[in-house]
């Protein structure tokens, strides 16, 4: 069975070997709106379509990882729902934790691809192989993108991404498999 979403296949070829992608939060794994408690604890919507799609490329063998300048304690809960081990919180400078996940994993910038909505990814979006804004970003975010989702941050635009890159391994149609019986 052929599956109901399809990319350009130039853009497929560009997205193959990706083995990490780094994500930024508000804006990308939410929609950039930031609720405060009366107690003044910061309070995020996340969309289930996304974390399914990061434990997809789990799944595929392609590490998903955080790189935020906020922190909190929903987000640190969600993460760790997900199992998301790779994760930086409170940094600013984005490239030089991104650089530490890489080594780690010892993988290289070719590897790499990053989505982010705003300048502080701007860093990220230009090292990685692949670049990817959600449809409501930054227009300096947006002409660094090599792929601009249609949907917006937090919501469904990493599923959006999760999808290509699995289209783009290969994974994606044994893993809809297991979802067809």
């Amino acid at each position: 069975m052929q599956p109901a979403i399809q990319f350009d296949p130039a853009l497929l070829l560009q997205a193959q070997g990706i083995q990490v992608v780094f994500f930024d939060v508000d804006g990308v794994l939410t929609d950039g709106g930031l609720l405060f408690s009366e107690s003044g604890e910061t309070l995020k919507r996340f969309n289930t379509l996304d974390g399914h799609g990061l434990k997809l490329l789990q799944k595929a063998g392609i590490t998903p990882a955080v790189i935020t300048g906020r922190d909190s304690k929903p987000l640190r809960k969600r993460l760790e729902a997900l199992g998301i081990v790779h994760a930086h919180f409170g940094t600013e400078d984005k490239a030089p934790a991104a650089a530490q996940t890489l080594q780690a994993l010892g993988l290289e910038w070719s590897q790499a691809a990053a989505m982010g909505d705003d300048w502080p990814d701007l860093p990220l979006l230009r090292r990685a192989a692949f670049a990817c804004a959600p449809a409501n970003a930054h227009g300096e975010v947006l002409a660094a993108a090599h792929y601009v989702t249609t949907r917006a941050g937090g919501s469904g635009a990493v599923r959006e991404l999760c999808d290509l890159l699995l289209v783009a391994s290969g994974r994606y149609v044994d893993l809809l498999d297991e979802y067809r019986h």
